[in-house]
This record gives C-alpha cells, sequence and structure tokens, in this order.
C-alpha cells in the first residue's frame, strides 16, 4: 500500500473546566470532548526517495503547507519513530472543518497522519506508542486519535472512554472571527471570579444513567472571553442554550435549528455523535 485517504473528525467540548495552572505553561483541564460527523479528508501517497521528504498541498488558503503545520510535524514525528527512511510523502488536506474554531481541526490532521502513515507501513508502531506520539505534538490528538466520547484530563491528552449518547449537532461559527487558545486561557487566568459547578462530573453522571446532558453543556473558556466579542453575544442572544467549543468562536447546540443568521455567520446543521476518531475513508 502506497496511497490511501483518512478521515479525520472534528471535535467539540462538551464540558470544559479549567482545574489549575502548570508550571509548562499549560493548564489541566477537566472536559468532555467528543467526536462529530464534520470532517477534514488528508489523502497520503507515500513513493521512494533519495532522502525523507515531506510535501503539503491542500484546498484552504487559511493553513500553511510547510514545517510550521502539525500535520509536517506530525509525519516528522512518526518517520523518527519508526525509524523509515528514504521516502518522499505527500498529503493532500481537504479542508472543511474551520480554522481556529475550537473544533481541533489542526490537531485532528495532525492525528489522521500518523494513523494513515501507521496504515501505509503495516503498523510498526503500537497503538499506546501512537497515542505518546500524539500527546507530544498537542492537546487534543489523542482525542481525534480515539474519538467517540471522552473524559480528557491533564492537559487534555489523557483519555478515557465513556458511553456515547445519541445527539444531533448544529454549529454557528463567525465567519470572520477565530480566537486562540493562548487568548482564551490567558483571559480566563486574568479573571478574578472563577466558578466551580463541576459540571463535568454531572454529566458523566447524565451520560452513564442515560439522562439528558443539556443542562450540563459548560465552557470556562466562554466564561472568559464572551464579553470581548460582539459575535459571540449575538449567538447567544440568538440560541440562548448554545455553547461554545473549546477557546470558540464556534458555538455548537444539541439540536436542528432553524434559526436565522445574517451572512456574517456560517451554520453547519445535520451533524451528530460519532462514537470513534480518525479512520480509512
Amino acid at each position: 500500500m502506497n496511497s490511501l485517504k483518512v478521515k479525520c473528525p472534528a471535535k467539540i467540548n462538551l464540558t470544559l473546566e479549567v482545574v489549575n495552572r502548570r508550571e509548562d505553561g499549560f493548564h489541566n483541564i477537566k472536559s468532555i470532548m467528543q467526536t462529530i460527523s464534520l470532517y477534514d479528508y488528508l489523502t497520503i501517497n507515500v513513493e521512494d526517495y533519495t532522502e525523507n521528504k515531506i510535501v503539503l498541498s491542500g484546498n484552504s488558503m487559511e493553513i500553511p503547507y510547510n514545517e510550521k503545520n502539525l500535520v509536517y510535524k506530525a509525519a516528522v514525528s512518526f518517520l523518527n519513530k519508526s525509524n523509515i527512511k528514504n521516502k518522499k510523502i505527500s498529503i493532500f488536506i481537504d479542508k472543511s472543518i474551520p480554522i481556529a474554531a475550537g473544533l481541533a481541526g489542526g490537531s485532528t490532521d495532525a492525528a489522521g497522519t500518523i494513523f494513515g502513515l501507521n496504515e501505509i507501513f503495516d503498523s510498526p508502531i503500537k497503538r499506546e506508542e501512537l497515542h505518546e506520539l500524539c500527546a507530544a505534538l498537542g492537546s487534543d490528538l489523542n482525542v481525534c486519535l480515539e474519538g467517540g466520547t471522552l473524559l480528557a484530563t491533564s492537559r487534555g491528552e489523557k483519555t478515557e472512554k465513556l458511553k456515547t449518547p445519541d445527539y444531533e449537532v448544529t454549529l454557528i461559527k463567525p465567519k470572520n472571527l477565530g480566537i486562540s487558545a493562548k487568548e482564551a486561557y490567558t483571559k480566563y487566568a486574568q479573571k478574578e471570579i472563577k466558578p466551580k459547578y463541576d459540571m463535568t462530573e454531572k454529566m458523566i453522571n447524565a451520560i452513564n444513567n442515560n439522562l439528558d446532558i443539556k443542562p450540563f453543556l459548560y465552557n470556562d473558556l466562554e466564561y472568559a472571553i464572551f464579553d470581548d466579542y460582539n459575535e459571540l453575544q449575538y449567538i447567544k442572544s440568538a440560541l440562548p442554550k448554545a455553547i461554545m467549543s473549546g477557546s470558540g468562536s464556534t458555538y455548537f447546540i444539541l439540536e436542528n435549528i432553524n434559526t436565522d443568521f445574517s451572512n456574517e455567520y456560517d451554520v453547519i446543521t445535520g451533524l451528530h455523535f460519532l462514537n470513534d476518531g480518525v479512520k480509512l475513508a
């Protein structure tokens, strides 16, 4: 096998609670993350070459196609770990997941790269080691590799599988607003009052007992940045039950909606919860 296609799902944060700031500058979190049926696709081709070379391309003008891309870093990480030599790896990134949106678009593509290369080379790396590579590259890669409904702790790389409930999902994103994780966590750290609602544990209880999870949707980072962006306030005024995913700027609601938004917002309906992560297309 020298070519394959990988399906890389987006994720949403059903809960996101910041526990504390770590010495390495990251934050410990408790979050229930959920993969959903919105995908990027990677087409990976491998051929013999005089050295290892990675070539990226894609359909988006918003991301770099060089060593700054997490996909590139994931490919380098895989080659180093597997000790594979003299290969040209070409990866085409077909993006549908919005950029800087709190949906793990970059992370899922990186996890898909590691997964896909392992498939092409007949699994030289064990599943546990794939997770180690993912953890070293970023906070959400392990969630995207494993998929489904997951309790994510530490900085997000430690995961525990939960039962996957059945919900439809609608995403609402301001077209011209991207928010970095650094901004969101910095503003949370600056808040003098940090509410503790323990929504993650309450949602786990609801999932385990087949109860409605909607009352327990919550995001500390929404609390941190909400007052700074009129676009977020507009979404919340139109859909009070909507919750921000990750560090934003995407909001989601667990139903299909008929609410009209202006053309300054992208609305994606008809999505649903998945019980898996990256996989062959």
